[in-house]
């Protein structure tokens, strides 16, 4: 029975904790008492070079890839042991799927955005570089672009090109110039691909040489114009591709993994010469191209596309189309914005900001339109409260990183930065938003946070742990090789407290049981 079962399994533990209590402690206070202080003095030296390396090499692999190894082969191998799922895998499969609901329970649930705003590093960014000599962006930021990267331009089976290790490897590399360098390969490798091998052949290397000409467009071109010209020359290949692979897509899983990734980088490619024709001054041939983006593959919500027709239809001035898009996309069951809560406010305030006086609105009150403005402004406030405090000027603007926090000082950056030129056009919007704004008082208290949020990825727990156990026994390492003899009495009264405990319960148990049974368990 249960209870003949628990006592047997009772009694082999006493068992065991009296030999451990009599036998092995007596070995162990035995062996202690031989050591000499030369072998504390290298056991501490040991472990304390030991937990070093392990702490180099998680520093290293921390700072090349942004996560821990220990974290990493954790996640990858023991957690399916345990039986449970990694999160990331689940949403990457979701959105692959092209499910909306899906979809839209994923896209809502991150945290860090990809910024639909961001900027041409080598067009843009490299500028600040050039005339201050800084970084513009942080190595966690261009390491989350570097994931969005293959995430986006690769699937399960590139490895069967050996010519896409490069591109990988490209977009991994942190030097800007290794990057360039690994992406001019790519085209040569195209071109004598067209002229010697099969078309299936050319399928394959078609895709690769796309992702290399969107590379030395981000990152090598120096102007618009130049970036422009390097897209084009993507969207060529990247069209080319996508017709074939969208041939080939029902003919396995291998080839509708490869239109997916097709897909991603057409998609991409347009979207980027739609900004590129924003920049240059063609505005209305950028709406358009975002319009004709947007019907094609309505879907691909992970770009949010409609964040970029917004900021171009404000600077037409264009605002029916505005309230249009907005009426599609400022919907519940859809993740909020800056730029969705901000300029649904704009256009409220629009309507009466122009007329709009403090000391008269505080005599006769607030007609129904201003009501609906100030709710707009409370309602964008409440979403993201950093923001009014860049579009009144009263905290310096820096540019906008490639990802921001939702909700964080970093999209209240990125919006401002493309979004304050369209508040002043409007007359009185941004003294309407600052009456407000000083006026929502508790409200703004609350939520307003002085402590800039912006995305940096924190410190794994194993690379603090590491850093803990190796200044730890670092510290012990020396105690020893200055005191060795005060340090071993230690260690041996170490010991005999952890073991304390142990010896407590057994003497209470031998004083309880009969000596007889201790006589005859000992002798079995």
């Amino acid at each position: 029975s249960a209870e003949v079962i628990g006592s047997d399994v009772w009694l082999v533990v006493c068992l065991l904790s009296k030999l451990v209590s009599s036998g092995v402690f007596s070995a162990v206070s035995m062996f202690l008492n031989t050591l000499t202080p030369k072998f504390y003095v290298a056991l501490t030296g040991t472990s304390s070079l030991i937990s070093g390396l392990i702490l180099i090499f998680e520093w290293w692999y921390f700072r090349k890839y942004g996560t821990s190894f220990i974290e990493q082969v954790s996640v990858s191998h023991l957690r399916p042991l345990l039986g449970g799922v990694d999160n990331s895998s689940a949403s990457s499969s979701s959105s692959s799927n092209g499910d909306t609901d899906s979809s839209r329970q994923s896209v809502s649930e991150c945290k860090v955005w990809r910024n639909p705003l961001n900027l041409f590093r080598g067009a843009e960014y490299n500028r600040y570089t050039w005339v201050t000599g800084r970084e513009p962006l942080t190595y966690y930021d261009m390491n989350l672009s570097a994931q969005d990267h293959q995430t986006f331009f690769t699937c399960d089976s590139d490895h069967l090109r050996p010519a896409d290790a490069i591109m990988q490897k490209a977009w991994r590399e942190r030097n800007p110039q290794a990057r360039i360098t690994a992406a001019h390969e790519l085209p040569v490798k195209y071109v004598r691909a067209v002229n010697v091998l099969s078309a299936r052949l050319i399928l394959r290397c078609c895709p690769v040489c796309a992702t290399a000409y969107i590379l030395l467009a981000e990152e090598e071109a120096t102007t618009i114009v130049e970036a422009e010209k390097l897209f084009k020359q993507a969207l060529k290949i990247g069209e080319s591709c996508y017709r074939r692979s969208q041939q080939l897509q029902h003919h396995g899983a291998q080839y509708e993994a490869q239109h997916r990734r097709d897909t991603n980088v057409l998609v991409y490619i347009k979207r980027r010469l739609a900004m590129c024709s924003r920049k240059l001054g063609r505005t209305r041939e950028a709406v358009k191209m975002m319009r004709d983006l947007m019907k094609e593959f309505p879907l691909l919500s992970m770009f949010n596309i409609h964040e970029n027709l917004l900021e171009s239809l404000l600077e037409l001035q264009n605002y029916a189309d505005v309230q249009a898009v907005l009426a599609k996309y400022d919907d519940i069951s859809l993740p909020k914005s800056a730029t969705i809560c901000y300029t649904a406010a704009l256009l409220k305030a629009r309507a009466v900001s122009d007329k709009f006086s403090p000391e008269a609105a505080s005599r006769r009150g607030l007609s129904t339109a201003e009501m609906n403005a100030v709710e707009a402004i409370h309602r964008a406030v409440e979403f993201n409260p950093h923001v009014p405090k860049y579009l009144l000027e009263m905290k310096s603007l820096i540019l906008p990183p490639e990802h921001i926090l939702k909700r964080g000082d970093s999209e209240a950056i990125a919006y401002t930065f493309f979004h304050l030129q369209h508040w002043k056009r409007v007359e009185g919007a941004l003294n309407l938003l600052h009456c407000t704004w000083e006026g929502i008082g508790v409200i703004n208290s609350l939520l307003f946070h002085e402590v800039s949020v912006y995305p940096k990825k924190e410190l794994p727990f194993f690379i603090l742990f590491t850093a803990g156990l190796c200044s730890f026994t670092a510290m012990l390492a020396l105690l020893t090789h200055q005191f060795p003899e005060l340090m071993g009495v230690f260690a041996k009264a170490f010991l005999s407290t952890l073991f304390a405990p142990l010896n407590f319960i057994m003497e209470k148990v031998e004083s309880i049981l009969p000596s007889s049974l201790w006589h005859q368990l000992t002798r079995i």
